[in-house]
């Protein structure tokens, strides 16, 4: 098949790929890199300090949030937008966005057409009737749960994020502790993982970013229970240090309490081999298969008996329905087919598949 020409939009908050926290950055870094791999041209816009063998193009020479000067996230996203639609749109087969609604406006008038992933959870305020008045743009989302707030828009597939093989290193025999890892969110939940701990007397450590908007709810909710000798709190962790964590737990310890859209961490645990205990909510039972590479809970009681049964689960079993469902591979094969697609759906005037599911 022809070569594609193809523009990938990265939120400019964290670098390409993050140095440490940072989900979509680092999708959209491996996307961008498989595709490279595929003998497609491929123009990166993302912040300066990004690191990639596609042409890079920047508004600004650092990632926002760790970056030593001070940007408006939306001013400086604006003007990436307005460089690309505006100065080059017509150097690419197709646009691929990653920064959802910011993108609208341009995609809903580009001669180009614009791929837009959805990365985060659509039920928020406006955002639905926003969705609807460009309902007719091409939609992927990160899992079938997803599209649960707006399932009248135009879904062209559904596409679970990937890592590569090799990412995450699988080991059989974990030390005796759990894992929480992400951030201190209340949506997440860090105060459930710290209270089953005590409540199981099991060891948990705990890997997180404290975001500047959540600092007084660390404070308030969190900080108080950190001096229980059972829970320790090692920070915010670079891809190093977290690959060890991942491999070396009995499980990660996953209580969120939100919709969420797909939730790289589970993945990452199960390239470990490491089981994911998760509440039943959002992407997670789509990811995790209950009873097999991990426990998908209701209750606090189902969290006490997941964590008593964690060893009857197959660290194995994780790793294989990682490399069967989650590899690097798969997700950019099912976004060419998505590319592909689009422009042969657009050659012949048809309309594109809407409400396919995952592939």
């Amino acid at each position: 098949m022809k070569k594609l020409r193809i523009a990938q939009i990265a939120p400019l908050i964290e670098r390409v790929p993050p140095k440490k926290y940072g989900g979509t950055e680092r999708v959209v870094y491996y996307l961008t890199e498989g595709l490279l791999a595929k003998g497609h041209e491929v123009t990166l816009f993302a912040s300066g300090d990004s690191r990639t063998g596609a042409r890079l193009v920047s508004p600004v020479r650092e990632s926002l949030r760790l970056g030593r000067k001070v940007h408006s996230p939306m001013f400086v996203s604006m003007m990436m937008l307005g460089t690309l639609f505006e100065k080059m749109v017509h150097e690419f087969d197709i646009i691929h966005s990653h920064i959802e609604y910011l993108t609208l406006p341009y995609a809903s008038r580009s001669p180009v057409p614009v791929v837009l992933t959805m990365h985060g959870r659509l039920d928020i305020g406006d955002y639905r009737d926003l969705l609807r008045r460009y309902g007719d743009l091409f939609y992927v989302s990160i899992s079938d749960a997803q599209r649960r707030p707006v399932p009248d828009i135009n879904w062209v597939k559904t596409v679970y994020h990937g890592y590569p093989a090799t990412c995450f290193e699988y080991n059989e025999v974990p030390e005796n502790y759990f894992l929480y890892l992400g951030r201190f969110s209340e949506e997440k939940k860090p105060e459930m993982a710290i209270m089953l701990a005590r409540a199981c007397h099991i060891p948990l450590k705990i890997a997180a970013k404290i975001d500047p908007s959540e600092k007084g709810y660390f404070e308030k909710k969190i900080r108080p229970l950190l001096g229980d000798p059972l829970v320790e709190y090692v920070g915010e962790v670079d891809d190093a240090r977290k690959k060890i964590l991942l491999k070396n737990a009995r499980a990660l310890l996953n209580p969120i309490d939100w919709p969420e859209p797909f939730g790289l961490v589970m993945i990452e645990s199960l390239a470990s081999g490491t089981p994911v205990i998760v509440r039943n909510c959002g992407s997670a039972p789509e990811v995790v298969t209950h009873g097999k590479t991990g426990f998908v809970c209701q209750s606090k009681l189902d969290f006490v008996h997941a964590i008593r049964s964690v060893d009857t689960i197959s660290r194995k079993a994780c790793r294989d329905e990682f490399l069967r469902r989650f590899t690097v591979d798969t997700m950019v094969d099912c976004y060419e087919e998505v590319y592909y697609g689009i422009l042969e759906n657009l050659r012949t005037r048809q309309f594109f598949f809407p409400g396919e599911k995952a592939g």
